[in-house]
């Protein structure tokens, strides 16, 4: 795999991430708007990468400190000198509002760089979503949107889920309509 520099891809940094950890015997699945950036090819870009994992930060620092990364005690972010993103790591579980989810694993989505640990599209339009539902971000239902247009999603795992995250009904109804016109 090339080294990373800066002009390596959210996509490349994750894979390089990704195997790394797994390589170390740490599992931990690519979420937020990085998983966004991936699943709809870039339309959204985000500048971080939230890796979600229970392991400790000496642990995941001591994994990636070979490929460049830092970590600074205290900080949330794992730096590399020759990056524009930044990577972090959420403490787990993997959960989606008030959902946890069985599977801490995520999937295997396979890319050019290798193999990168993520959540699935269905996943990551609930933690967009949640964002949404909790805190109004108008941005995060975009990214929903933006993830159901280019990926294949659980249409009725999502809508009982919301529901139950308390997701007003026409809501649900008019992000579908969004995908469904944008196709």
């Amino acid at each position: 795999m090339a080294d990373l520099d800066r002009s390596s891809t959210i996509e490349h940094v994750a894979a390089y991430v990704s195997q790394t950890l797994e390589a170390a015997g740490i599992r931990a699945p690519l979420s937020g708007g990085a998983a966004v950036s991936i699943y709809s090819e870039n339309e959204y870009a985000s500048a971080d990468l939230d890796f979600i994992t229970s392991e400790r930060n000496q642990v995941i620092a001591k994994a990636l400190a070979p490929l460049g990364f830092c970590f600074q005690t205290g900080a949330k972010d794992f730096t590399h000198p020759a990056l524009r993103f930044t990577v972090e790591f959420p403490p787990g579980p993997l959960a989606f509002g008030a959902e946890i989810e069985p599977s801490q694993d995520g999937v295997e989505l396979s890319t050019e760089y290798g193999p990168i640990r993520i959540v699935s599209p269905t996943q990551s339009v609930k933690d967009r979503l949640s964002h949404f539902i909790h805190w109004g971000d108008r941005q995060a239902l975009d990214q929903a949107a933006m993830v159901a247009r280019r990926q294949e999603v659980d249409w009725s795992a999502i809508e009982a889920w919301a529901r139950g995250e308390g997701m007003r009904e026409a809501e649900l109804l008019r992000l579908k309509r969004t995908v469904a016109a944008d196709r």
